[in-house]
């Protein structure tokens, strides 16, 4: 790591951020059952297989259209265990509270929490509480811990083959979009709301396939960061089709004038899924059979023909897409 101090580039979930864990964290923390690479980590207690997470969240503003910072804790630490294959169970709570924090903004926010918690059936068992001094903080910042049960087969990038179909369960770039508006920093403003929500029900239908070999959320870097670690991890190429890829019209429209591309904005409520051809077809009519996956697609596959991550464009022509470095907007999380 040759940079000489932070920025926030490396946090974006792009090279800078994969730069910064490998050569620093994982160089003093590795161990067996540390991987840098996965949503969760599986650890075994009295032979029960558990799988392991922890996040973070800064999100601003912290309240946003579709959801607010405790909301989105919860779904994104419990979707980064159900895209490994497990039910989450429980999580632990961190939160830091800046001074002046509007107790009615702070009782929202854990409301919404405890919700979103309910919802899904998980349970909040620990947690511990600082007050930041007034200026040191964005308000609320959490820090979440998430341990699941295993319910599926083991997933991994190791078992994705040439041919692989990749699906994607709804349209990408809403979240981004949604929080970006809610700060009004461009004059703009839209109906445009974050798709932040649990994954557990698409993920558990997608665990009934055995031809399943891999999933993820397209959360910080958005789908592209998926397809770029997906490249770098298995060495084969990602051929993407530009017209099979869902984004609203609205979305679209803010990334056009603004210059961002929608493939790299941040998800909250969405999973890619790598899947045997046979069965792509069927786990695409499955999820658009569950709520939350209606607009799902097949929207390209892994291929051994190219090294690269390719996006065949609406024109006809192609494009790569490379990995993120820089911030693809103002920072969101």
């Amino acid at each position: 790591m040759q940079d000489t101090h932070i920025s926030l580039a490396h946090g974006n979930g792009g090279r800078y951020m994969r730069e910064l864990i490998e050569e620093l964290f994982a160089k003093y923390l590795a161990n067996p059952d540390l991987d840098v690479e996965a949503d969760a980590a599986s650890i075994t207690v009295e032979n029960n297989e558990l799988l392991f997470t922890t996040d973070g969240f800064t999100v601003q503003p912290l309240e946003f259209p579709g959801g607010n910072i405790g909301s989105l804790a919860v779904h994104g630490t419990t979707n980064d265990l159900a895209v490994s294959g497990a039910t989450p169970k429980y999580l632990s709570l961190n939160a830091f509270i800046e001074e002046g924090t509007e107790v009615a903004l702070l009782e929202r926010i854990i409301k919404s929490m405890a919700e979103a918690a309910a919802e899904i059936d998980v349970k909040i068992v620990a947690g511990d509480t600082k007050v930041l001094r007034r200026g040191e903080g964005g308000g609320v910042y959490l820090a979440t811990t998430g341990i699941g049960i295993r319910n599926g087969h083991l997933l991994s990038m190791k078992n994705i083959h040439d041919g692989d179909a990749i699906l994607v369960s709804g349209p990408v770039g809403d979240h981004g979009i949604a929080v970006m508006l809610a700060r009004e920093e461009f004059g703009l403003h839209g109906e445009i709301l974050s798709d932040a929500a649990s994954v557990l029900n698409l993920t558990r239908a997608a665990h009934e396939f055995p031809g399943l070999r891999f999933m993820r959320d397209p959360t910080r870097g958005g789908l592209a960061t998926v397809c770029t670690e997906l490249n770098r991890a298995t060495g084969m190429g990602v051929r993407l089709i530009e017209t099979d890829i869902p984004v609203r019209d609205p979305v679209h429209a803010v990334c056009d004038m603004l210059g961002y591309d929608p493939l790299y904005l941040a998800c909250e409520g969405r999973v890619v899924a790598i899947i045997n051809p046979e069965s792509a077809d069927t786990l695409l009519q499955t999820w658009r059979n569950i709520k939350g996956g209606e607009e799902s697609a097949i929207i390209g596959h892994i291929s051994t023909a190219t090294r690269q991550v390719i996006i065949e464009t609406e024109i006809g022509g192609e494009r790569i897409l490379e990995e993120l470095e820089d911030d693809p907007l103002p920072r969101i999380c």
